[in-house]
């Protein structure tokens, strides 16, 4: 079998879409059709069904993608190490993704670290949420995947290998005017009567689970698409927000960050595929274990 149509089919899996696959892969919409079709007939089966909204595999077509991703990995890994066996190759690039807050400072001051021990190398950064770069790790898209187990949590899968980073104490920031701002820690009692702001179910979660500890409830009144839109909202004295404690060192000069009482943590993990590794990936965890025992 050729293994274009493979790759249609998974691109059709992932977007729901003909006419989305078509458009990414730069084929018409009949011509992935004609893909499908054709994959189906070799396999004996029909692998994805029209909706309402779209396409979907079957249960014939999503135990067919499972494997189909996997030859496809396979396929991939056999072109790029041909490709480093030949004379002056390029080494393996070294893919790397991670949330938003560990993307903004502890992940590039980590692979600043790895370049300047082990050599040119190189790499990328995607900053996406927990579930998008676990899925990414599985589909062999990324080498390396630095998330955390905020809600929803961080499932176990038996392809990955999970290490403990270390454990990252949420704060709050508030405007620099804010009537708390002279203090350095708060408890989140005094805090209840306050308008928050979130970019993200997992924060929102802690934030909830953390004021119904003590007792109380955090009024979550605005929303933001992002880390950046969240403290531009603080920034301009619209509402105060729970953040990582990572990311402080990257924070706009004009919030103050307050610590609370009992903090609500999250783990921060690194994901590896457990087949074929990136030769830097154990070094690059290294580097990223060391940020979270290094004074900050």
């Amino acid at each position: 079998m050729a293994l274009t149509p493979w790759r249609t089919f998974l691109t059709v899996c992932r977007l729901g879409s003909l006419s989305a696959a078509a458009a990414e892969l730069g084929y018409t919409q009949s011509g992935v059709s004609r893909q499908i079709a054709g994959l189906e007939h070799e396999v004996g089966v029909t692998l994805v069904e029209r909706h309402v909204r779209g396409v979907r595999p079957t249960p014939a077509g999503e135990v067919f993608r499972h494997h189909a991703q996997a030859v496809l990995n396979e396929a991939d890994r056999a072109i790029r190490a041909a490709r480093e066996a030949g004379d002056g190759a390029p080494g393996r690039p070294l893919r790397v993704g991670a949330t938003p807050s560990l993307a903004a400072g502890i992940v590039p001051a980590a692979i600043r670290r790895l370049l300047d021990g082990a050599g040119p190398l190189t790499w990328s950064l995607l900053p996406a949420l927990t579930p998008q770069l676990h899925d990414r790790v599985i589909a062999g898209e990324l080498d390396v995947a630095v998330v955390t187990d905020a809600p929803p949590g961080l499932p176990d899968d038996a392809r990955l290998d999970r290490r403990l980073l270390g454990i990252d104490e949420m704060v709050v920031v508030v405007p620099p005017d804010h009537r708390l701002a002279a203090r350095d820690r708060v408890d989140i009692r005094e805090l209840a009567d306050q308008t928050w702001a979130e970019d993200n179910d997992g924060s929102a979660e802690l934030l909830r689970r953390h004021a119904a500890r003590a007792g109380v409830s955090a009024r979550i009144d605005l929303n933001a698409a992002s880390l950046l839109g969240k403290t531009a909202l603080v920034a301009t004295g619209h509402a105060i927000a729970l953040i990582p404690g990572v990311l402080v060192s990257a924070l706009r000069p004009d919030v103050k960050v307050l610590a609370l009482t009992d903090p609500p943590t999250r783990g921060i993990y690194a994901l590896t595929p457990r087949r074929d590794p990136h030769p830097s990936a154990a070094l690059l965890l290294d580097q990223l274990a060391a940020a979270f025992t290094a004074p900050l």
